[in-house]
């Protein structure tokens, strides 16, 4: 329910979003149709796999964390692997770290793709967005091919990778790749020259790269604002050093920008899994892992289709993690959708909001629950039986 002081209203939208398939809260101030304050409550798709993660061994936990998203489930499940890899002192063969590779430039195709649908939905421009999900079932079908799966791939093992990549898949890739080029190449024309679509994206939203720094933008976003940050090129890992990354970047800052970062970074996508199908090392595809981790704590850092994943991981020596933190991309640049608001016309809050490529599973993990218990540390059973007796 809007609120109204005089001629100034706070309008709630959400948590059931009119724009979004993901329950989120935002509160918008206007005066007339200019937005002069945001505020969002998080919190609301909470599914407790960090507390999940001290319950399960760490073979479990990897499958469980894969369920942090659908759409980039192997980044994440890399990101764990990379970390409890680290603490057990192994390192996987470079076939493993190649595949890898390979299936999360295939992954970020898909997520890039996924996204040009949603933000050409969201502009009214529903063509585009039939059509790009339309040659996204390419990638799709060939995700499946390689693991069996179109979402959640299960690609990676600890030590190493379960899937490998014949000359069959190797041709059917290439062939897909081909096709999605081509397509690429129209969207990029699309998406700057349409003049209706171009007056819901060139100026609007613009991020300065003082403001994308200042902010903590992360991914495509910061990019588009001239922030020169990968880290599949600051801090290469898999074997991203080997088939190096060439950063995608534009200055205007606007949400024609972060379309301009996503499907250009398409192209570099299709240039690393070429490099990699040229030159895919021969080799093991595991190697041997401990069932016992070592006592210890580490980051792991890796690049997801929105920018920064960051995983914290600490063991106490046995084969369950004692502590598994998450920060996802949408947390940071988060905070960008709240400043940018401010100015804008309330029309323009859903294409600001999708310029981030936001994914509110990926990033509620925590939630405070007031007025029912003191503060304390509840077991993965009491929490599942709270959520239980609240939904009863």
């Amino acid at each position: 329910m809007q609120s109204q002081q005089g001629n100034k209203f706070t309008i709630p939208i959400g948590p059931q979003h009119p724009a979004l398939k993901e329950p989120e809260h935002f509160e918008f101030n206007v005066d007339g149709e200019l937005v002069t304050g945001a505020s969002v409550r998080l919190g609301y798709v909470h599914r407790g796999i960090e507390k999940g993660t001290e319950n399960r061994s760490f073979v479990q936990s990897m499958y469980l964390l894969e369920r942090v998203c659908g759409i980039c489930s192997h980044v994440h499940a890399t990101a764990f692997c990379l970390g409890v890899e680290r603490l057990a002192e192994i390192e996987a063969p470079p076939r493993a770290q190649a595949i890898r590779v390979l299936v999360a430039e295939l992954e970020r195709i898909h997520s890039h793709m996924l996204w040009l649908g949603v933000g050409a939905h969201e502009a009214g421009f529903d063509t585009l967005f039939m059509y790009s999900w339309r040659d996204r079932e390419t990638v799709l079908n060939l995700l499946e091919d390689i693991t069996g799966n179109r979402i959640n791939y299960s690609t990676n093992v600890l030590g190493g990778v379960k899937c490998d990549i014949d000359r069959e898949q190797a041709a059917a890739i290439r062939q897909g790749l081909d096709f999605l080029e081509e397509r690429t190449t129209h969207y990029l024309d699309v998406v700057t020259s349409d003049m209706m679509f171009l007056r819901r994206t060139r100026g609007v939203g613009v991020m300065t790269y003082d403001e994308s720094q200042r902010l903590g933008a992360v991914g495509p976003t910061a990019r588009a604002s001239g922030v020169a940050r990968d880290l599949r090129v600051d801090a290469a890992y898999a074997a991203y050093d080997k088939y190096p990354v060439n950063l995608v970047t534009e200055t205007a800052g606007d949400l024609e920008a972060r379309f301009v970062v996503r499907i250009k970074e398409l192209f570099e996508s299709f240039r690393v899994i070429r490099a990699v199908l040229d030159d895919l090392p021969e080799g093991d595809l595991t190697t041997r892992m401990p069932r016992r981790v070592k006592e210890g704590d580490t980051i792991s850092r890796v690049e997801a289709p929105r920018g920064e994943l960051f995983y914290y991981i600490k063991s106490n020596g046995t084969d369950t993690a004692e502590r598994v933190k998450v920060r996802t991309p949408t947390l940071p640049n988060m905070a960008s959708v709240l400043t940018l608001a401010v100015g804008h016309q309330l029309a323009d809050m859903p294409m600001i909001l999708v310029g981030i490529d936001p994914c509110f599973s990926c990033n509620d993990r925590m939630v405070s629950v007031k007025g029912t218990l003191d503060s304390q540390c509840w077991t993965w059973e009491q929490l599942r039986q709270y959520g239980i007796e609240y939904y009863r």
